[in-house]
């Protein structure tokens, strides 16, 4: 019995501060000042977790899949401070577990095995299992995933994942498929203030602390749906409180003056590499395809207010110009282009001013995706089709020798033909029937596209009935 002491003790220095007990007094609330507030506020229990009532109110399958003391592996999926840690650790108090906990970022496949080494241990020691939480999982590549899955599915450990990422597209389909996904919301302004109350209530044991109830609120909205960024923000202005004069109780209060110093500057929440950046980016371009120059506005402000390339925001606005507008009204692409070229030669706000302007015409000009369903269509065709000969009469001849094989032969100048159409003309391969890819929308300048064009094929017409 004494090597096995002596090898738990020793994969208990390999993961230093990975295992965490889960004993009744290590999930109540820490009374350790030197805590940050974040993690002394951690809830004992889903009586006082805030938030994400859409799977924990009573009869959701996270709750009860908590209370039956069996949980399966499972993965939540949602931004920052919205409880996934939290609720990993209750989980695991709520069937007695040991709770080890990894980071993707810090650890490897060494790691892994010493967990799994340790759970098999314990089991073997008093039969008590083990939750294996992995935090920021979607940075573990395939390799990493693989090693500890074989135990997933024997139950040597209940695998419990946090992402911030699309688990779809970070996690291979092994481990999609031995675990359930829950995505967790960002927490409501609601949420963020029941939080805060409870946490001036409770977690200020060594001061009595005031906070005006329009400053909790406004905490609360600053947070942007992160109860994490709360309490941080929260402990701040506490170490910052001042003693109100005259109090006998000798309470201290937060003043608005040193809340707006803390918050100001406050980034929003924007991953510049992650789902965040993209589904905000999908939401203007898709607000300015519907043509709301309002909403194409609280975009960018979003995304500049977050951090994101100014240049990368234009590069996406000269594709939606193209995408979107196309020719119903060409002068949206120089538009886009000439605010790109203003980014890139004054900077910011100058830049960003231009992109506004960009994207607000882009948003009430008329709109067509005819030139872009005819460019897809047509590359379709020609990645599925053969190489087609050019036309003999359509080959360029700089020589002789290529004027005697007949290249340019029979080829009518359009500009010598009656209104400067070559009627009847076939421009495409021998053998292969016309397609009609563009078709122009009947808004904006296409509307004129579509009567030329329309005319055209008139002509044509007209010249097959005359030959």
């Amino acid at each position: 019995m004494g090597d096995l002491f002596d090898s738990l003790e020793s994969v208990g220095e390999i993961l230093g501060e990975a295992s965490e007990s889960t004993d009744s007094d290590a999930m109540t609330l820490s009374s350790n000042s030197s805590q940050p507030l974040a993690d002394r506020m951690r809830p004992a229990t889903l009586e006082h977790f805030f938030g994400q009532r859409h799977l924990i109110a009573e009869g959701k399958p996270l709750r009860t899949a908590i209370e039956s003391g069996q949980p399966h592996s499972m993965i939540f999926w949602g931004p920052p401070g919205t409880g996934k840690t939290t609720l990993a650790k209750l989980i695991a108090h709520q069937v007695e577990a040991e709770f080890i906990t990894l980071s993707a970022v810090l650890s490897g496949v060494k790691d892994i095995r010493a967990a799994i080494d340790r759970a098999q241990k314990l089991e073997q020691l008093n039969g008590r299992g083990t939750v294996l939480f992995i935090d920021e999982v979607h940075r573990f590549n395939k390799s990493q995933q693989d090693a500890f899955l074989p135990f997933v599915e024997d139950g040597t450990v209940t695998f419990i994942g946090a992402t911030t990422e699309n688990p779809s597209f970070e996690l291979n389909n092994a481990l999609l498929s031995r675990a359930r996904v829950y995505t967790l919301k960002s927490l409501t302004p609601e949420d963020i203030r029941q939080i805060i109350d409870h946490a001036i209530d409770t977690g200020f044991a060594h001061q009595s602390l005031v906070v005006d109830a329009l400053l909790r609120d406004r905490l609360a909205e600053q947070a942007d749906g992160d109860a994490r960024r709360a309490l941080n923000l929260l402990e701040i202005a506490a170490d910052l409180a001042e003693p109100i004069e005259g109090d006998p109780e000798g309470r201290v209060a937060i003043s608005e003056t040193t809340l707006n110093e803390i918050i100001s500057g406050g980034m929003r929440r924007f991953d510049k590499g992650g789902e965040a950046f993209y589904d905000q980016i999908s939401a203007m371009h898709k607000s300015m395809r519907g043509s709301n120059p309002d909403a194409c506005l609280y975009w960018l402000a979003r995304m500049l207010d977050g951090g994101c390339d100014p240049l990368y925001i234009a590069r996406r606005v000269v594709r939606m110009a193209s995408e979107d507008v196309g020719n119903a009204d060409p002068r949206a692409l120089t538009l886009a282009l000439n605010a790109w070229d203003v980014q890139e030669r004054l900077g910011s706000p100058e830049g960003e001013l231009a992109i506004a302007q960009a994207i607000v015409y882009l948003a009430v000009a008329p709109k067509s995706n005819a030139v872009y369903k005819a460019f897809n269509a047509v590359m379709a065709d020609v990645r599925s089709g053969t190489s087609h000969e050019v036309p003999i009469h359509l080959r360029n001849a700089p020589t002789k020798l290529m004027k005697e094989l007949g290249y340019g032969h029979d080829y009518r100048y359009a500009h010598d033909e009656p209104e400067g159409y070559a009627a009847g003309e076939d421009y495409f391969p021998e053998g292969m029937e016309p397609p009609s890819y563009y078709r122009p929308v009947d808004r904006g300048l296409e509307q004129k596209i579509g009567q030329k064009m329309a005319h055209l094929r008139e002509l044509d017409e007209q010249y097959k009935k005359g030959r």
